[in-house]
């Protein structure tokens, strides 16, 4: 009786379609392509197939019969091979109700893109202002490409890597990254992934474990968003950063890199699209499901808005959660790729109405448990415009969270703000306030994304040049960016004709944000190009110039050459030292200090000092001293003999004496040393 009700099922999947997957699946052994789409309030649903040399005439018309071709809220149907009559590309058009104040917004005349897609072609004539207006968008709408027979891609032996106390995070835009004449590459390869590729020896040479890549699904070419944060599908790579073919060019970057040791995270936008507000264009979730994709104000109609960008995804919805799902194990298991970072992943914490949900989400628990079972990195932006949850909402061994708190306190400790000492304090010791290793939760510092820069905000050298943003050239009036950057120009406001003096405490006051970064326990990140100190020329919000301003500047990597090496050695001497990187926190093996044996903890104290015994990670003794203030200080040497130990590091002193290679050091000479203002000095007891 089993196997005759499953022949039966069987011949009514051949007959009407399944209504799993979701999206356009190519089936060998039938020789037929099976879709399947949700729309709960579709009236009706037509599938379109196109061929290539004519976007704009469907080769094939399929009204799919409710009767026939629907299960529960899902539409469905099976088509041949020859049934296909060539076709390489396939949309929908989807007829319901036009009622906006009950969120409903169906359009017979929109041409729709299937979100389950796993590729996007535009048509020539592609118009995002002709999908935002009403009327037909026949030829100038996305289509999806159908699926295809898997080509086998040849990943190789080399097996995912999975860094630890070695862990150093670079975040990077792929194209930004090469894009530049300066990068020395081909024209054919720059701004792409194959132009990753080519830098790999820079990266390891650096000393990078991981690459954590800006927005590389989909996005609108004609939103605007450099960055890529208007995402249109979320399963096929960015086509503007190919030479060739995408899918197995990314395959090849993310090949390459693993074979060089180095982790790829994706940072992904899950919260919201590029159909924007009412006034942008359908492309594919408004036209097809509104209602159900979109959170939504249930008495007007109105769009939520809680990123900022116009609409957000309803992700407490059972479809959405299976989008982002369905993506997420998507690049996981086909791209191979090794972890996540969820933009604004607040809003996944918002239920069917938009409230803040105080238990834990479905959607949060499902991408914890594919996190657990694919070894997978899960990194949260725990923020959204409303809802600020760094250190809430996201538990698991597989969560990690940005640490602004981190980013800010340090910011302000450098900048020379008084109160900042035990915020600092807590900030290298692993921010325990924030993630608390207590028997409810039990949190590792390493699940804290230490960083002070990132592509939102100011660059490491920017930050110490400008006291303000200059963003007149986004076209916004400067009044985009975050206008209270914590930054201080060290006397000089912008790049023109600088003072040596303001010159040399720039660098200085650099090296200090940096050096603290990669000695503190938690996670450290930084923004591609930081270690050569680039420049935006004070523009903190640089999402619309894709130009010299965001692309990478190589030349700096001689004139900043000083920097790069003392960037290089600093994230050298941390991965040599795993007592800073550990799984739990420092405890007892953390002594904290000052001027006088006890820190001072004061509002008008600016420095502190602290001793970490390295025994039980068989690493040596580190003694970190910190001046913070504008004057000399001298430091008493609190810990053991001045003969034991040796001077590593010292941000006051010029290249090469602030970084000395490991075995290179030289020993104190008297127990206390005499810190010059705004400086760091690592020492560190061999054992």
């Amino acid at each position: 009786m089993t196997t005759r009700g499953w022949t039966h099922t069987d011949r009514w999947h051949r007959g009407e379609g399944s209504p799993t997957p979701l999206g356009a699946a190519y089936l060998e052994q039938e020789q037929a392509i099976n879709f399947a789409l949700y729309s709960k309030f579709a009236h009706g649903v037509t599938l379109l197939l196109y061929r290539e040399s004519d976007p704009v005439h469907p080769c094939l018309t399929f009204q799919l019969d409710p009767a026939r071709h629907k299960s529960g809220r899902i539409w469905h149907c099976r088509l041949p091979l020859e049934d296909v009559q060539g076709a390489t590309l396939y949309a929908y058009a989807v007829s319901g109700p036009w009622t906006p104040t009950a969120g409903h917004r169906f359009d017979r005349e929109k041409v729709l893109l299937d979100p389950f897609a796993r590729s996007v072609f535009f048509p020539p004539n592609y118009d995002r202002r002709a999908c935002a207006r009403p009327g037909p968008t026949a030829g100038k709408a996305p289509l999806g490409r159908l699926p295809e027979p898997d080509e086998r891609f040849d990943w190789g032996a080399t097996p995912c890597p999975r860094h630890g106390h070695d862990a150093i995070v670079y975040e990077m835009h792929v194209k930004g990254f090469t894009a530049s004449p300066t990068s020395e590459l081909p024209a054919s390869l720059r701004g792409t992934y194959l132009g990753v590729i080519e830098k790999i020896p820079y990266l390891q040479h650096l000393g990078i474990t991981v690459v954590e890549l800006l927005p590389v699904q989909q996005y609108d070419p004609q939103e605007g968003n450099y960055w890529g944060y208007m995402t249109l599908n979320f399963f096929a790579p960015h086509a503007g950063y190919a030479a060739g073919d995408p899918v197995p060019e990314f395959k090849q970057m993310v090949r390459a890199l693993h074979e060089a040791g180095i982790e790829v995270w994706l940072d992904v936008v899950y919260n919201h699209t590029s159909e924007f507000g009412e006034a942008g264009p359908t492309y594919c979730y408004r036209g097809l499901d509104n209602k159900s994709y979109y959170l939504m104000d249930p008495a007007t109609g109105e769009y939520r808005d809680f990123a900022g960008c116009g609409n957000v995804l309803r992700t407490a919805h059972p479809v959405v959660r299976g989008l982002v799902e369905q993506s997420v194990r998507h690049w996981a298991r086909d791209m191979r790729v090794d972890g996540f970072r969820f933009d604004l992943a607040s809003v996944f914490t918002r239920d069917l109405k938009g409230d803040v949900e105080s238990d834990d989400p479905a959607i949060i628990a499902e991408l914890s448990t594919l996190g657990y079972h694919r070894d997978l990195v899960m990194v949260a932006e725990a923020w959204d415009l409303e809802a600020y949850q760094l250190g809430r909402g996201f538990p698991g061994f597989s969560w990690r969270q940005w640490n602004g708190r981190f980013q800010d306190d340090v910011r302000a400790f450098v900048r020379g703000d008084p109160g900042q000492v035990p915020n600092v304090m807590r900030r290298l010791y692993g921010s325990d306030d924030l993630f608390p290793d207590t028997l409810q939760d039990c949190f590792h510092p390493f699940q804290s994304i230490n960083y002070v820069t990132s592509h939102d905000g100011f660059t490491l050298y920017d930050l110490v040049s400008y006291n303000r943003r200059h963003n007149e050239a986004n076209g916004l009036g400067n009044s985009d960016g975050r206008e209270d950057n914590l930054s201080w120009n060290c006397g000089w406001e912008g790049n023109e004709d600088v003072p040596p003096a303001v010159a040399t405490l720039r660098r200085r006051q650099a090296r200090n944000l940096f050096a603290l970064l990669m000695l503190a326990a938690g996670t450290p990140m930084f923004v591609a190009g930081d270690e050569f100190l680039r420049t935006q020329h004070g523009n903190n919000n640089p999402f619309n110039q894709d130009n010299e301003t965001s692309w990478l500047d190589w030349g700096r990597l001689q004139t900043e050459a000083d920097f790069f090496r003392f960037a290089r050695l600093m994230i050298a001497f941390r991965k040599a030292h795993p007592s800073l990187g550990r799984n739990r926190f420092w405890r007892e093996d953390v002594h904290w200090h000052g001027v006088a044996p006890e820190p001072d903890l004061s509002w008008d104290s600016h420095s502190f000092a602290f001793y970490l015994d390295g025994t039980s990670h068989h690493d040596d003794d580190l003694y970190v001293i910190v001046n913070g203030w504008s004057e000399p200080l001298a430091f008493p040497l609190h810990q053991g003999t001045p003969q034991e130990w040796l001077r590593v590091v010292d941000t006051a002193q010029p290249s090469p004496e602030d970084i000395t290679e490991a075995g290179s050091e030289r020993r104190l000479a008297a127990p206390t040393l005499q810190t010059a203002p705004r400086s760091v000095v690592v020492l560190r007891r061999p054992r």
